[in-house]
This record gives structure tokens, C-alpha cells and sequence, in this order.
């Protein structure tokens, strides 16, 4: 063992960075998840803090968290069915750009919304949106349409999410993809055409089986945001007027740890929200590997 040790001595050392932070940001912090069955008041200790069981959990008799988790499943399974598929399909219209500077203009222009933060977004929709001065709904006003509050509308809240989301990320997202359609040898598309096979079948036979093992882990690293839908695309865009679809269980643990001093009650909702990714994770796994042999373990 210690030869093994003294033999791979400078890749432990290397890795040795990332072990402690893994340690220091993730691990050790763990302790505090305790603070979900005691109640804990700010200027007190979490170890001598009065030990309570399961009374933090009782949000979950709550009809208000029951209409955030309905929030959170609707957002997250309409940004899911939305958003995992388009990074796919855009990185398979971009791979068969045969003009290279047209394809390099495509890919800078699709991934810079990446690094716009979600406050910068909020503001662009919030410019283009709103009822004063918008840019869609004086384009809406001048085609004889009525102005429409687009972001105090309950029905227009969750296309909004969704829309900024695909713009912001599918981009940024196809990146995988491209990488993956690289490592395909070039000699199976000449086959190919030999054969006689077009574009379409080229993709079908030949690009998308190349890159199901990633589409695979990609798939198992995304059922987990089923539960976390992104407190900060959804936060700058919520108020009074659309908080009834808008409030998920990032804003619900936001306003009731931070904002009304539940520290309690927000750890065991965060609690129970990561065991359940956890549950999702080693699920999706499991079905994965089952159905193609493909899995992260």
C-alpha cells in the first residue's frame, strides 16, 4: 500500500487541493445539517441548541408548501422537456455547418448568454417586458393588440422562465455534445455515404448512437434540478402579483430562513429537497445502466 502511495506520490499531491476543499466546503458543513431537528435561534450554539425531532418537519402539513412543491415540479418538468433535448438538436444542426467561420459565429453567439448573470437577464426582460415603455408590447400596441403584464401574469410566468432559460443555457450546453460528435471516427460517415445514406440517416445511425453515453450522464446529472429549479432566474422575477406560480422550494427556504428567521424549518426542507436528488440520482443511475449500460457508476 505505502509503495503504491510513495509510487503515485505527485498526482496525490496534485489532487490533494481539491480533496481538501471538497472537505472544508462540502463535507464538513455537513454537521450543521443537525439544525433541522433542533430548534436553533440566531446567538445560540447548534450544539446546545434544544434537540426536537421531526417537529421541523412539520411544513410538509402545510397547504402552502404543497403548492410550492406543485411550483417546483411544474417548472422544473416544463424546463426539463424543454430545455435537456435542445442543446442536442442544436449541437447536431451546428455540427453539419460545413462553412467554418459561419459555424464559429453560431457557436460565440449562442454560448455568451451563458455568462450573462440571471440579474442581467431579469433586467433585459424586465426592459423588453414591461407594460411602460417595452419593447413587446409596443410592438404589441402598434399591431392593435392590448398591452399585456408580462411579468404580474400568473399565465405568462412559467413560458417566461422557460424562454429565458433555453436562451441563457442551450448554447453553453451544447458544448458536451460537440466534444462528444468530435470523438466519432470520420471513417464510419464515409461508410456511409458510400452506402448511399443521407444526412438524416447519417445522424440517426451514426452521430446520436456516438453520443448517447453523454446525452446518458447528462441525463442522470439533470434529474436532481428537478427539485432545484434555480432560485436565481426565478427570485428577480417574482413579486406580489405572480408569487402564486412563482414561489418554489429555493424561494420557500429563502424567505423562511433568511427572511422570517425559520433556520429550522428552512434546513429541513433543504434536508429533505437533497435527499430526494439523492434518491432521483441513484434511481435515474440505475435506469440508465439497465437500459444501455451507461451510467456515471
Amino acid at each position: 500500500m505505502f509503495a503504491k502511495l510513495y509510487k503515485y506520490r505527485w498526482q496525490y499531491l496534485m489532487i490533494l487541493p481539491g480533496v481538501v476543499l471538497l472537505l472544508l466546503f462540502s463535507y464538513i458543513p455537513m454537521t450543521g445539517i443537525q439544525v433541522a431537528f433542533r430548534d436553533f435561534q440566531i446567538g445560540t450554539s447548534i450544539w446546545t441548541s434544544k434537540w426536537v425531532g421531526l417537529d421541523n418537519f412539520s411544513f410538509l402539513q402545510d397547504p402552502h408548501f404543497l403548492t410550492v412543491v406543485k411550483n417546483t415540479l411544474y417548472i422544473s418538468v416544463l424546463k426539463f422537456i424543454f430545455g435537456f433535448p435542445a442543446p442536442i438538436l442544436l449541437a447536431l444542426l451546428i455540427n453539419e455547418v460545413t462553412q467554418p467561420l459561419f459555424k464559429r459565429f453560431v457557436q460565440s453567439v449562442s454560448y455568451l448568454p451563458h455568462f450573462f448573470s440571471w440579474i442581467v437577464v431579469a433586467y433585459i426582460l424586465q426592459s423588453f417586458l414591461t407594460l411602460d415603455g417595452g419593447l413587446v408590447n409596443d410592438l404589441i400596441g402598434k399591431a392593435g393588440g392590448h398591452p399585456i403584464f408580462f411579468l404580474g401574469s400568473t399565465e405568462w410566468f412559467r413560458p417566461m422562465i422557460v424562454a429565458s432559460g433555453l436562451w441563457k443555457e442551450t448554447g453553453w450546453n451544447t458544448i458536451l455534445y460537440l466534444a462528444a460528435i468530435t470523438t466519432i471516427d470520420p471513417q464510419l460517415y464515409e461508410s456511409a455515404k458510400v452506402e448511399g445514406a443521407g444526412k438524416l440517416s447519417q445522424i440517426r445511425h451514426i452521430t446520436f448512437p456516438g453520443i448517447l453515453p453523454t446525452i446518458s450522464i447528462v441525463l442522470i446529472l439533470s434529474v436532481p434540478s428537478l427539485i432545484t429549479v434555480g432560485m436565481d432566474q426565478i427570485y428577480p422575477l417574482m413579486n406580489s402579483a405572480n408569487q402564486g406560480v412563482a414561489d418554489v422550494l429555493d424561494t420557500y427556504i429563502l424567505r423562511s430562513g433568511l427572511q422570517q428567521g425559520y433556520f429550522s424549518m428552512a434546513t429541513a426542507v433543504g434536508l429533505l429537497s437533497s435527499l430526494i436528488s439523492l434518491l432521483l440520482v441513484v434511481g435515474t443511475n440505475r435506469l440508465s445502466r439497465s437500459i444501455n449500460g451507461e451510467g456515471l457508476w
